[in-house]
């Protein structure tokens, strides 16, 4: 018998420009898969099965991120369905739950990409999309100058301007509209606010799509955690659990290359995903106040107005116009920013969707909230084709509950846990402050010759410390007589990421330091031959001082 299935966590990182934050994916991976943990506040040892999404990268890229968090040796499905690869890993996920192969499952999704247009990897082979060219080609042709994607979904825009008289001005309106929303979502790529004179008059990119009007690459991940009902109820988390009370999947069918543009970018894919859901939940457009959807470029959005049965066909163009897609209208699309302004890692971008409406369904949103938020409408959509919708309300409305944690992780995106960085603020309690207060005495007392022998910084990042807390401690045995502080002081030499109680294991010589970096739970970055030293540096305590061990 099919079980009902429930959001219990979310989390994301702060989506990036490529290349402009020292960080791979499996980084990106551990901050949003620890985040979605702690929102759910369960362990990693609890979670069952996983199905990692990611578009860039090798075979088992999934495997290599998720043993960032843990590794329990649980099944790990690796999922690449272009830009719904996220929705993908939400859609397998669920139906495990649904299916009873499992109580509780994580999905993930990540990308690191490259900086500028999207482009073709593998010159040897069919390209996927080869028939979707084709059918553009045959009605639209097609310019090499200009990338495809833009050209494809520019298109469509300009067959609706054809057929319905639908204008550049609407497509413009759309992603004035994100950009302010982005204003208010700390985890958006982009937050400035243009006027619709700046995104009508910024570069053309195909017309009638403005560079304003596009998304734009991205790095970054997002995680959710799935759970049965009989999971939530046994951890007590019916105040936050969201239901997923529908979901579908739809791929190409033979209108997608008979001459219609905005078929070929996956309009009937959308209506015949969102019918399917309709179905499911008994419910419809009218019933949802909120949605995230695919906003690859502007004219997308318009057109999945109406493949959504937002209005009939042809009259997006209307619901823009009146205002009815924004705070004050019939739905608020897009609070978060959607992919133009926050951003679209290809793999995180359909968990990045569920974060924001899960959130919005828990009230969390601050002043980006949508007021009197219930059901909640996704859409997800990747050329070649896949297009995923799912539905969402509270799933225990009767005991859901206003957030009250320390820290809102729909607020703050800065933080590798939000609620760990709370309690970092109040470090008393960690097992490691005796040993680096030990270690400060020492190089007090011995810094001149400690600096003379290592010669170089260290930076300790003490992971799963008292509540998950994080804290840094900087050793400094490379200028002046040496120094011992709290946090992190200028550059380092070699970074080392251990949790509390692997560090005093670690330093009492209780635990093998090749084991614990073979098995994952003490990461180094930096000089090596440092890290070699590492041992005279824990043994860098006054005179007198008791052992590491008896912290």
């Amino acid at each position: 018998m099919a079980t009902k299935v429930f959001v219990i966590g979310v989390g994301m990182t702060k989506f990036e420009k490529p290349g402009s934050k020292d960080w791979d994916y499996p980084q990106m991976a551990k901050e949003a898969a620890e985040k979605s943990l702690v929102d759910a506040n369960i362990r990693y040892d609890q979670v069952q099965q996983a199905a990692v999404g990611y578009c860039y990268g090798d075979s088992t890229c999934g495997q290599r991120a998720i043993y960032e968090v843990g590794l329990t040796g649980i099944p790990v499905y690796n999922v690449n369905n272009n830009c719904s690869t996220g929705s993908t890993a939400l859609m397998m996920g669920r139906q495990l739950v649904k299916g009873n192969l499992a109580e509780c499952v994580m999905c993930l999704g990540f990308e690191k990409m490259e900086k500028g247009s999207l482009g073709v990897k593998y010159q040897d082979r069919t390209n996927p999309l080869d028939q979707h060219v084709m059918a553009m080609m045959g009605s639209r042709g097609f310019n090499p100058k200009v990338p495809g994607a833009p050209q494809m979904f520019g298109n469509a825009g300009r067959e609706h301007m054809e057929k319905y008289g639908s204008q550049p001005v609407h497509f413009a309106k759309i992603a004035e509209k994100n950009h302010r929303h982005s204003a208010l979502n700390p985890y958006s790529q982009f937050r400035d606010i243009y006027s619709l004179d700046q995104i009508s008059a910024s570069k053309t990119v195909y017309e009638p799509l403005t560079k304003l009007q596009c998304c734009p690459t991205s790095d970054g991940a997002a995680a959710v955690i799935l759970a049965s009902e009989a999971f939530v109820r046994r951890h007590g988390l019916e105040s936050q659990a969201v239901e997923i009370i529908g979901q579908s999947m739809a791929t190409d069918r033979k209108s997608s290359f008979e001459g219609s543009c905005i078929k070929m970018v996956g309009a009937d894919m959308t209506t015949a995903a969102a019918q399917d859901v309709y179905r499911q939940s008994g419910l419809g457009p009218q019933d949802v106040q909120v949605i995230e959807l695919h906003d690859c470029f502007s004219a997308n959005e318009l057109i999945t107005y109406e493949a959504l049965g937002l209005c009939k066909t042809g009259e997006g163009h209307k619901l823009v116009d009146r205002g009815d897609v924004t705070f004050n209208g019939k739905w608020v699309v897009n609070p978060s920013g959607g992919l133009i302004s926050k951003g679209h890692p290809l793999g995180a971008t359909g968990l990045a969707q569920c974060c924001e409406l899960n959130w919005q369904l828990r009230g969390m949103c601050g002043e980006r909230q949508v007021p009197n938020a219930r059901v909640a409408l996704q859409h997800n959509l990747g050329l070649g084709g896949a297009a995923v919708v799912t539905m969402y309300r509270h799933g225990f409305p009767q005991a859901r509950k206003p957030f009250t944690g320390r820290v809102n992780p729909a607020l703050v995106a800065d933080s590798l846990m939000p609620q760990a960085a709370a309690a970092a603020a109040e470090p008393a309690g960690f097992q490691s402050d005796t040993l680096f207060a030990q270690i400060k005495e020492g190089v007090a007392a011995d810094g001149a010759n400690l600096v003379k022998n290592i010669k170089g910084v260290y930076q300790f990042n003490i992971t799963h410390g008292p509540n998950g807390a994080t804290k840094e401690w900087t050793i400094d045995l490379k200028n002046g007589s040496g120094s011992v502080s709290n946090g992190k002081a200028g550059k380092a030499d070699c970074t080392i990421t251990v949790s509390d109680a692997n560090f005093m294991a670690l330093a009492s010589g209780k635990a093998n330091p090749q084991q614990l970096f073979m098995s994952g739970k003490i990461k180094l970055a930096g000089n090596m031959a440092l890290a070699m030293k590492l041992d005279t540096v824990l043994k860098a305590k006054a005179p007198g001082a008791g052992a590491a061990g008896a912290a």
